[in-house]
């Protein structure tokens, strides 16, 4: 992508994501947007950067870590179509669906009796 495809600013992307600009820029730290700099050294954000936050806080609700969403992201084409986007809903879903089935384990078996030593 040139330059020219990243024109929105940290605000822009934090008012469309529902986040703070100092959220924004946590998430380019760890990967999971991307951003250019001008020659101003202001940030800079493609289309694609406020939709990967919001699903990238849906995960984080569901406990996958920012680490592993952006690991899921990197597998994205630079110019990301809905069947890109709904390949990564599905991986986040069933990664979803694993934990949420261990943490029901995990409930069952102190539900039941078990010792804090066998839950581990």
């Amino acid at each position: 992508m040139t330059i020219t495809a990243y024109t929105k600013t940290v605000g822009e992307v934090a008012a469309q994501s529902g986040v703070a600009a100092s959220a924004v820029r946590f998430y380019e730290q760890h990967g999971v947007v991307a951003a250019v700099r001008t020659q101003g050294d202001q940030r800079r954000f493609d289309e694609s950067a406020a939709c990967r936050i919001r699903v990238a806080r849906m995960a984080q609700r569901v406990g996958l870590t920012v680490r592993e969403i952006a690991e899921v992201f990197a597998t994205l084409p630079r110019d990301p179509q809905p069947a890109d986007w709904a390949r990564v809903a599905e991986a986040l879903v069933t990664e979803a669906e694993a934990r949420t089935a261990a943490l029901r384990d995990q409930l069952a078996a102190m539900r039941w009796g078990a010792r804090p030593g066998d839950l581990a």
